[in-house]
Formats: structure tokens, sequence, C-alpha cells
């Protein structure tokens, strides 16, 4: 490859083949990252900024937090963060309008390396590519700030194709430079000029490959048999509802003073509970998937939804203080007063949560009625009154509110499962064990029918064994005044609508509302 130059005003530089040859790599290289980061963003439709923008703790922490926190004008941001990044990859690859393209991607890395600097993280952990000072972006930074004051013309590209072009212009290859050429542009020179097109075709081709990995078996063996090629050992693809698909949000019920959704989050699925029958490693997973970070996206996507109440345990009241301090949030938190040395001291910590209402968990209620200490399930009711807030008690048996009726105790509001049992791992012949919830569904419906005061149904969907739609119909046709329901982050706008659906296509409920 013969030396390229540039020329500018009379002066020129010339790059030597090997100087080119890495100058011009390096410029792929940033490019294809860029278009792919960009890309990749377009094509999600969960992905958003608001976790990045929210968690910023550095310079202009709080015009990125009033980004996070402000929807119009994250949308704006987002858009204008995915197309600035396609358009720089795209430039950079085809080296058209290079120079802007290298400063405005110096300007995106900037606001990154700004927003969230390598050496504050909310984590405690280094993430990928932050070594004290030094990240990935600072690195991409410096690069394009070479590729920004070398001149342009020096490099194959667009920009030196369109120089090479230009009427009037002299051949810039030329070394005589009192000669006075007319231009020329050999077959060589033009392909040199064109060599990100076929780099652009190439990245084209790997993410389309990357986006659809089918192989030739999967293409081919859904034959006039019909076989399912996204089962078994194969790869199964997924839609995800996005907030742009939301159909509308829930009405509102109320317990006491307090206002509720219709359905509501619950806790378990973000805490680690996940309730997986003999798969052991399920709990484990999910909490690790759940990190603070994904704990907030989760809970303001449900915002977002109008899910704005959230039941769970009293040790997640931290991460929720959390996220009402750092993210503006404003879900409710209903606590089941769990996971401390006795009642009393779990509904206190839950009260110094921050809890709207508590309630005594279903597990303690079934546990404390076995154990003849209804008395002390209706002082813990008091000691909640006391407090200011709505008062409940839980039970996965039918038998325990039966046992707290019977006893003249009348809480703000009841927690009680339910689901039906056709499904494979039901065990119904044996007692309450972590395959069934709710061992008398038709008891259930028929005894909460009679109750007076609001009825929060929870394990709708006997953890994961029965489909939403059939689960949260379910539970509202039988008279469950709200629904409670765990949540993974993809699931929370198609749940969302599957209620929603319930509520406006009409569904057949014998009992009044309560709340």
């Amino acid at each position: 490859m013969a030396p390229f130059s540039a020329k500018s005003d009379g002066n020129t530089r010339e790059f030597s083949s090997l100087q080119s040859i890495i100058l011009l790599m390096m410029r792929f290289f940033i490019g294809w990252h860029f278009l792919y980061e960009g890309i990749i963003k377009l094509i999600d439709p969960n992905w958003s900024s608001v976790a990045f923008l929210a968690q910023s703790k550095w310079l202009f922490s709080g015009v990125f937090n009033w980004i996070a926190e402000s929807p119009g004008i994250l949308s704006v941001v987002d858009l204008l963060n995915i197309w600035g990044l396609i358009f720089i990859g795209a430039g950079l690859i085809l080296g058209i309008f290079t120079r802007w393209a290298s400063l405005s991607g110096m300007l995106l890395l900037a606001l990154y390396y700004i927003a969230n600097p390598p050496f504050m993280t909310t984590s405690g952990m280094f993430m990928e590519g932050n070594y004290l000072v030094i990240d990935k972006n600072l690195v991409e930074f410096m690069a394009l700030g070479v590729l920004a004051v070398i001149p342009v013309m020096g490099l194959p590209g667009l920009d030196r194709l369109f120089h090479l072009l230009k009427p009037g212009r002299k051949n810039p290859t030329s070394r005589d430079n009192t000669q006075d050429k007319p231009l020329s542009l050999p077959r060589r020179e033009l392909i040199r000029n064109l060599s990100g097109v076929p780099v652009l075709a190439g990245f084209s081709a790997a993410a389309a490959f990357k986006l659809n990995p089918h192989s030739w078996e999967e293409k081919n063996l859904a034959g006039a048999e019909g076989v399912d090629t996204v089962s078994s050992a194969t790869l199964k693809t997924f839609h995800y509802a996005d907030l742009k698909d939301l159909k509308g949000k829930l009405p509102y019920g109320k317990i006491g003073n307090l206002e509720l959704s219709r359905m509501f989050m619950g806790g378990n699925l973000i805490g680690g509970w996940a309730h997986a029958r003999d798969l052991i490693y399920v709990s484990k997973l999910i909490k690790t998937y759940h990190t603070d970070e994904k704990v907030f996206e989760t809970l303001r996507l449900g915002e977002r939804c109008g899910l704005n109440t959230i039941l769970t345990t009293t040790s997640l009241s931290r991460v929720i203080n959390r996220y009402w301090k750092e993210q503006g949030g404003t879900i409710q938190f209903i606590s089941d007063c769990a996971g401390a040395a006795d009642l009393i001291s779990g509904i206190k910590a839950s009260i110094d949560g921050g809890a709207q209402a508590c309630y005594v968990q279903g597990g303690i209620g079934d546990q404390m009625v076995e154990q003849g200490k209804i008395e002390e399930i209706g002082k813990a009711v008091e000691f909640i009154r006391q407090n200011g807030i709505p008062a409940g008690i839980g039970g996965h048996k039918i038998e325990t509110i039966q046992a707290c009726v019977d006893a003249g105790l009348k809480p703000d509001f009841w927690v009680k499962t339910l689901h039906r049992n056709q499904y494979w791992s039901a065990r119904t012949n044996e007692e309450y064990n972590d395959n069934c919830w709710c061992l008398k569904p038709e008891e259930t419906i028929s005894y909460m029918n009679e109750r007076e005061e609001p009825w929060i149904a929870f394990k709708v969907l006997a953890a994961g064994a029965i489909e939403p739609a059939e689960g949260i119909r379910f539970a509202f046709e039988s008279g469950a005044d709200f629904v409670c329901l765990g949540m993974y982050d993809f699931q929370v706008v198609e749940d969302t609508n599957i209620a929603w659906d319930i509520f406006n296509k009409g569904f057949s409920r014998n009992r009044p509302w309560r709340a």
C-alpha cells in the first residue's frame, strides 16, 4: 500500500502504509462498537438509560437524576443516545464526516464517564472495564481524540473520496506540489476509499446472525410433520411487552386511607424466595439477578404501569428505602412483618422501615393458630393500628382465617392464598408444602366471600405453575379485592395488560367489592 497524504491549505501530511492501516483499523473498530451499541438498544423494546442516569452520583448528578425522573425528557434522551451511537458508528466505518463523528463520540463518552465514573459504583463492585480512574470509555475517548486531530484526508473513506472528486481539485496524491496535474482517480484509489462499505456489510451480516442465530438444522427440521424447532435443546425465543405496549392502568381500591392498585407487586422474586419446588438453584439464581439496580428498574417499571404497591417482607425495606431516597420512587410498602425474632419486633422493624400497612404473614399466622396463640395475633393487629396504619391477618390455610374470625378478630384486611390445583406438581392429598399453597380453593372462595373486610389474594399463580391469564382472572372472579403478584421486570407490562383486559372486557364476580 502506497503512503496516503492529506492536503489542506497547502499543508501536506503523509502516513506510512503501516500507520495508515493501524489508524484505519482503529477507526473501523471504534465505529463497529458504537454502531453495535446503538443497534442493540434500538431493537430492545425494554432498553432505557433510566437506571444508568438514576444511579449517577458525581458531577451533574442532579441533572442526570432529573432526566431519569422525567419520562418525556428521558424518551428524548434515549432516542438521541441511540441514534447518536448509530450515526457516529456508521460515520466512522464509512469515513464520512469523520472529524464530526469523532468529536460527537468524544462528547457522548465524556457524558457516560461523568454520569458513572469507574471510581464511584453503587454496588461496591468494580464493573467490567473499570480500573480505578481509567475505564474503556476513557480509553475510547482518547482514541477518538487521535482520529479527531489527524488530517481527515490522510485516511481512506468517503470524506477523502468526495474531496478527490470535488471539481477543480488537484490530485492530492501527487508528490510534486509544483505540477498542476489534472485530477485522476485510479481504480485502486476508489477501492481504498470505499473500504468501509464491506466492513459495514460485514457488520450487518454479523448483527443479523446474532439477532436470529438459527442453524441450518433449526430452519429445516420444521417440515411437513410440523416439528417444534424452538423447544428441547434448541433456542427458544420470547417476546417481552414494552411500556409502549401498555394498554392502560388498572382501577384502584382502598384499605383504610391507603389507595391501592387492584393488582400490585409481590416481593418473593425480588427477595429470592422462588418456591421453585425441587429446583434448588433457582432462589440463588434470581437473587443474583436482582441487584439493587435491577430491583429499582422493576419497581420503576411497575409504577409507570400504575402498580403503586409492593407487598413483601421486612428485610427488603432496605432496598425500598434506597429506592425512595435515591430514585425518587413513590411505591407503597405493605410488610408481612416476617424475618424478625418475634412478631412484635417484625412489626416495629417494618414501621421503622416505612411500611404503610402491616399484617401477620401467612406462614406465621398458620403456625400461631396451630399453637393456640390467636390472642397474640389479636395483640399484633392492635399494635399495628396504634401506629396509625391498616392491620391485616394472613394465612395459607383457610382454617387460620376461620379460627381468627371465630375468636372475634376483625382486621382491616385479610391476606389469603388462592389458586386452582389442576397442575401436575400439586399434591392436594398431603399437608401444605412447597407444591401447593391453597389446598381447599372452593372452601376458601365460599368462606372469604362472606367476609366484609377487603381480601388480598396471593400465590394466585401457585408460584409459577399457572398461567397469569388464568390465575389473575380466577382470583378476581372468585372475590378477591386485590391480587398480589410476584413479577420479574420483563413480566410487569404483560401482567398489567392481562389484568387490564379482565377489567375492561368483562368478567363474572359474585362477591361485591369490599375496597
